[in-house]
């Protein structure tokens, strides 16, 4: 907890998604901050890590501490991935731009969003190092293919193919502040949240254009009217895909292949059948369905059941670098971190986003210090208590 201090300055992520809430129209705060339903699998994702405990180990020699690692391949400053995050350009001025240099500046992989502003065009001139290509299945394959192209052609390794979103989840905070909301009532709110904050109008609104999706600018209505922007997803959005499409993705994707949105053995097990070469244990920052596991309680499973078999990381509920130590310990080769670096990039854009992530490195050196080792392949469940 905070407690009684001054907060003068944003030191953990919790302090940036306070600013995050004070700079963001109350509509697109609730977007990036809430989860399905009842919110209860976004509650365990964070408290399932809390109940985590560390050993610390005394009198080691622990005088140069290495966080390097290698995801997907490429190396990191350390096991920590931006995970992909739409509408990041709705939260400050061109945010995949912003946050794409943070990435590259502390050595850390970027995954731009299918649903992203920026286009892939515009992030590759950006970016000093290869970044990660988010998709999501849409009905005209013609499109993927096009999709895959382009990122092909501005250097992307590595895709992140979204497999739990055949449809929208149920987000309650959405229908509440009037975001789906299309009757007078909902325009009404919407502009009098728009007219609270000043400063994202003038930095977002007017210097933030175009406000398109960009690599989907034909076809995706005009991201400020995200009623039309949902009911786009319900009939795009491909619920018919099976492990057969993964397949047809896998034969024409040249790069590496991660399935993102896997929370059972068995499905991570067919994830390898179909060529994949990594796994996210993820339930979509329980944005989709409310009340499944956490992702770090399903994690050891996963984990145990493809082996070597895949690269395996994990997102939802990380918060800190002692978040990033845990789920190495318990068999991830990285995690993802997607609300903690938009809360950064709403706060204050690519400077916070890169001192976000220089905390989060920080963090997991004390605690590889605290806990006696030295490198990332250190890590293991002999450094901690699970819950």
């Amino acid at each position: 907890m905070v407690g009684r201090t001054l907060n003068i300055l944003p030191a953990t992520t919790l302090d940036y998604r306070r600013l995050a809430e004070k700079r963001l129209p109350r509509f697109l705060f609730d977007y990036i901050d809430g989860g399905a339903n009842d919110e209860i699998t976004l509650a365990a994702n964070v408290s399932d890590f809390r109940k985590i405990r560390i050993r610390q180990r005394v009198l080691r020699d622990v005088s140069n501490i290495d966080t390097a690692t290698l995801l997907a391949g490429e190396p990191a400053a350390m096991p920590v991935i931006l995970a992909p995050v739409g509408m990041a350009g709705l939260y400050a001025r061109r945010g995949e731009v912003q946050t794409v240099r943070a990435a590259n500046a502390k050595n850390v992989p970027f995954t731009l969003s299918t649903v992203g502003i920026c286009t892939l065009d515009e992030v590759a001139a950006a970016a000093t190092q290869p970044f990660w290509f988010q998709l999501y299945m849409i009905r005209d394959r013609g499109t993927v293919r096009n999709l895959l192209e382009r990122a092909q052609g501005v250097g992307c390794t590595t895709l992140v193919f979204t497999v739990d979103l055949p449809l929208a989840g149920m987000r309650h905070r959405d229908t509440r502040n009037g975001m789906l909301d299309d009757s007078l009532r909902g325009k009404l709110g919407k502009v009098w949240q728009l007219g609270t904050r000043p400063g994202w109008i003038y930095d977002v609104g007017v210097r933030g254009k175009p406000h398109s999706f960009g690599n989907l600018a034909h076809l995706v209505p005009d991201p400020t009217d995200l009623k039309a922007y949902r009911s786009w997803i319900d009939a795009q959005f491909d619920t018919s895909v099976t492990w057969k499409d993964i397949e047809w993705l896998r034969g024409i994707w040249k790069g590496r292949l991660i399935l993102k949105g896997i929370q059972e053995p068995d499905d991570a097990l067919a994830a390898a059948g179909v060529g994949a070469d990594g796994v996210v244990v993820s339930n979509h920052g329980a944005r989709q369905l409310d009340s499944v596991n956490s992702s770090i309680s399903k994690l050891p499973g996963v984990v145990a059941a493809v082996g070597e078999r895949l690269e395996v990381t994990v997102d939802g509920g990380v918060r800190s670098g002692l978040d990033v130590f845990k789920a190495v310990a318990l068999g991830a080769r990285g995690v993802m971190i997607g609300r903690p670096w938009a809360w950064a990039l709403a706060a204050g854009g690519e400077a916070a986003v890169a001192a976000l992530l220089a905390t989060f490195r920080r963090e997991l050196e004390v605690a590889m210090a605290l806990s006696g080792v030295t490198t990332i392949g250190q890590i293991g469940p002999d450094q901690i208590d699970p819950a």
